[in-house]
């Protein structure tokens, strides 16, 4: 399993559309992801489960995967959340 915390930088927080982009980038890895925040645990495939978790600007949400590609996931979603260009790696 791989864990790691990060600190949202999306100026508006993640609101409906970066929930639904998030929820799509997500689903391209063979890795089970998962958003925390406090006791609050969402399937990061799931836009309405990120909504839920209210990730405002500043928020520290916990990313954990586990899978094949758990690495990559966790590493491409932490750098999603804090706004920085989003690069797919090759598959």
């Amino acid at each position: 399993m791989v864990e790691r915390r990060v600190v949202v930088r999306l100026r508006e927080g993640v609101h409906a559309r970066p929930a639904a982009q998030l929820a799509q980038l997500a689903s391209e890895f063979a890795a089970t992801v998962q958003l925390c925040r406090d006791s609050l645990v969402v399937d990061a495939r799931s836009a309405l489960g990120i909504l839920s978790l209210a990730a405002e600007y500043g928020a520290e949400l916990l990313i954990r995967a586990e899978g094949p590609d758990a690495h990559e996931a966790v590493e491409c979603i932490a750098a999603f959340l804090q706004g920085e260009k989003q690069v797919l790696p090759e598959r």
